[in-house]
């Protein structure tokens, strides 16, 4: 076979696998997933979730090759019309002086989420998965790859796990209301994390415990509880503070997620030995 010839297989082959039923797929998927629960006790109490990135087979993605608009978030390839611009990060090139830095690469292609089990016999199990175009985040998949995963095994995990880019209250909120936990990394990004008490009251830049007012329906989809300023509220106590907000009068105002996953995010002890145990999980795929 030449050259030239196995290039117009790859492609046949590539836009054969692209207009595939895909119903038909996930029911293939479905059936393994049945099969192998009878043969594997416990398949699908812990569930690991990720995202592998696939490159599309565009010309966009050749280095060698300049393309008008490969970094245009708008263009849209001619090879692969489906597929989208989007950044991989890769924080592994450690340098001299010990710390990472964070390398970019920007590709036109699709981000396959994965919801899997890993055994010590069977090794790693798809239970489900979710393609989406790249320029989606990795946490977009999470909610239809969930439900698909709890459908395959006809029941709800007892705990998850991910990576950090997973670092969202809705994701804790999965399994906060049975015995699990939520394995996943604290992402501070866009996060104002403050200390908290145990039953996840929040301390103020004082050191005090703040006093609980009205809880109200966040703009961010979740219900939050109001706390504010312990030396104002209920009631003044003639002591002073030398935040600028107290000065003002009205003192410090916090408004944390009170949802079951939004206070497991916040309290959930990410050094104890389950986390680490369900967290491994993680990293074996």
């Amino acid at each position: 076979m030449t050259a030239s010839t196995r290039f117009e297989a790859e492609v046949r082959l590539r836009q054969k696998l692209r207009t595939l039923d895909q119903n038909l797929l996930q029911a293939l998927l479905a059936a393994t997933v049945t099969d192998l629960q009878a043969a594997i006790p416990g398949l699908g109490e812990t569930i690991a979730f990720a995202v592998k990135h696939i490159f599309a087979w565009v010309r966009e993605n050749n280095p060698n090759v300049y393309v008008k608009g490969t970094f245009d978030v708008t263009h849209i390839p001619k090879g692969d019309p489906d597929c989208r611009l989007g950044v991989k990060k890769s924080s592994n090139q450690v340098q001299p002086a010990g710390s990472k830095k964070v390398k970019k690469v920007s590709l036109f292609g699709y981000g396959t989420g994965v919801a899997a089990c890993t055994d010590p016999v069977y090794g790693d199990v798809v239970l489900a998965e979710y393609t989406l175009p790249f320029n989606k985040a990795d946490v977009t998949s999470y909610r239809p790859l969930s439900q698909r995963a709890v459908m395959a095994t006809n029941q709800f995990p007892t705990h998850v796990t991910a990576d950090a880019a997973y670092d969202y209250w809705y994701v804790y909120e999965t399994v906060a209301h049975r015995q699990g936990i939520a394995a996943i990394p604290l992402n501070n990004q866009g996060h104002e994390e403050v200390p908290r008490d145990p039953d996840g009251t929040p301390r103020c830049s004082q050191g005090l415990r703040m006093t609980p007012t009205y809880q109200f329906a966040h703009t961010n989809g979740y219900r939050a509880q109001r706390f504010r300023c312990p030396l104002l509220f209920p009631e003044r106590t003639g002591e002073v503070c030398d935040h600028a907000q107290f000065a003002k009068g009205r003192g410090c105002v916090k408004d944390p997620n009170w949802e079951k996953g939004g206070l497991m995010r916040a309290l959930l002890d990410r050094d104890s030995p389950l986390y680490h145990v369900v967290y491994t999980r993680a990293h074996l795929l």
